[in-house]
């Protein structure tokens, strides 16, 4: 029997995730009874107690070498957190899944909602395994370790791995919620025609090849990218919320993905609108709010950057909603819904990694190109080329990260944060290293898991399938009944 029709069960995923089950008992062990215990910090003076709450005001280091009597998570801070985790996962479900949704047929709309929803448990499973300590774990300049696996040593009550004024486990559940949301946005590149089945294969492999290395190398303290962190990076780029880690590693990899797969049936023969512009809207809406802990959450406190970022994102958000529609109506003699919709998520993609690094009127600016240059790729660049990314994955995502990345290096400014004072000189060119860097990686690492598992699995269903429709043959629902 040839393995090149090989098909993956469901029971492998159930046998996997109990295998990192009972690996949990192997990897807890004892602290040998007689390891020496540490040194006890001495008292704080009245002084030290007050500069240990005006550091928790200011969301800056806490007194060294003292017995802080505020130990653990400081409540604003930790609370800002909560909040802006549960946003970004908010984004996820049920923003992108409804923005997502709408614009597919009215026959597949499930299979996108299961396919937010199936990666959202996969990654999530993987994170707390190995991912984060494969993200965050000291490791070298590429990858983490395993120090930290199945979330060991990350608790509640303990702070620093993160921020100092915010509890490890929020930070490994806020950087969480960047990684469900990351391979979910891919799934509008090859919406209506991937086996549910293929692409959680796909992500699984994707998130060991790409996403956690990207993770660690932009945001980890001994990253290869990391310049705010690692003064011996190889590249000093700056990524305030994602540009690189999350939307150009997406948005690059979608296109390579819906390449190899190949068009739906029908493309450029038949009429493939979206089936429920509302379901866009509010699914538009609703990534905008989460938009807020994506990127203001990013600041990790309630300070203000943390309230910078929060304005940066709004103007470009709507400012490039705008100039979208707008240039539709010069273009194509009418502003539509999907226009705005497409606008909007441009400027929330475009000005992800320097939301926290730029003023204000530097967003508008940013929103303006992120209104034209996206729009440009979504409306020329894929029909000049022919390709099939159904939901325009790689022209906002690909191509609105990439133009983010360049416009940080151009408007990036130490008035709104300290940490670009001594980036500054040279940014640009590291900028553009980053970039060269994460679209050769995404992209040759996608195009090897394809073919992979092309060869092994199969990446589409059968030609009747498709044609009936994803959710009936690969769910047994169907999102609308008569």
């Amino acid at each position: 029997m040839i393995l090149s029709r090989l098909r993956l069960k469901p029971f492998a995923f159930l046998a996997l995730f109990a295998g990192l089950s009972l690996g949990t008992l192997f990897a807890q062990t004892a602290a040998p009874a007689d390891a020496a215990a540490p040194a006890t910090p001495k008292e704080p003076t009245v002084e030290q107690r007050v500069a240990d709450l005006e550091a928790y005001v200011n969301n800056t280091a806490r007194t060294p070498d003292v017995a802080s009597k505020i130990p653990g998570p400081g409540p604003g801070h930790n609370a800002w957190q909560m909040v802006s985790t549960a946003l970004v996962i908010f984004m996820t479900l049920p923003g992108l899944a409804l923005f997502y949704g709408g614009l597919v047929r009215r026959k597949n709309v499930l299979s996108v909602l299961a396919q937010c929803m199936g990666i959202a448990g996969l990654v999530t499973i993987l994170w707390w395994a190995v991912g984060y300590s494969l993200s965050f774990g000291a490791g070298n300049a590429f990858i983490g370790d395993l120090s930290n696996k199945f979330l060991n040593g990350v608790e509640a009550g303990k702070t620093g791995a993160g921020y100092y004024w915010i509890s490890d486990i929020m930070w490994a559940m806020f950087q969480l919620s960047f990684a469900i949301i990351t391979p979910a946005l891919i799934v509008g590149a090859i919406a209506e025609r991937m086996k549910f089945s293929a692409v959680l294969a796909f992500v699984a492999i994707w998130m060991f090849v790409v996403y956690f290395p990207f993770a660690h190398m932009v945001w980890a303290t001994t990253g290869y990218m990391c310049g705010p962190l690692n003064p011996a990076a190889g590249i000093k780029a700056i990524d305030f919320a994602g540009g690189t880690v999350v939307h150009m590693t997406s948005g690059w990899s979608a296109l390579v993905l819906c390449i190899i797969l190949g068009p739906r049936l029908g493309f450029k023969k038949e009429s493939m609108p979206p089936h429920s512009m509302v379901l866009c809207m509010v699914g538009t809406g609703m990534l905008w709010v989460g938009w807020y802990g994506f990127n203001a959450g990013s600041a990790l406190g309630a300070d203000a950057i943390a309230s910078n970022a929060f304005a940066t994102t709004t103007l470009a958000a709507a400012t490039a909603g705008f100039v979208w529609a707008l240039a539709e109506w010069i273009t194509r003699g009418k502003p539509s819904v999907l226009g705005f919709c497409s606008g909007i998520v441009a400027g929330l993609v475009v000005i992800t990694p320097g939301a926290g690094f730029v003023l204000p009127t530097s967003a508008v600016i940013i929103g303006v190109l992120a209104g034209i240059v996206p729009f440009l790729a979504c409306s020329f660049l894929k029909k000049m080329l022919g390709y099939d990314d159904a939901l325009d994955t790689f022209g906002v995502h690909g191509v609105g990260g990439t133009l983010g990345a360049l416009l940080t290096g151009v408007f990036a400014d130490e008035r709104a944060n300290s940490v670009v004072g001594g980036l500054k000189e040279g940014l640009m060119g590291e900028q553009i290293k980053a970039v060269i860097v994460t679209i050769v990686w995404s992209v040759v690492a996608t195009a090897v898991i394809a073919l992979a598992l092309k060869a092994i699995m199969g990446l589409r269903p059968t030609e009747e399938v498709e044609r009936q429709g994803l959710d009936i043959n690969e769910h047994g629902e169907e999102g609308y009944v008569n």
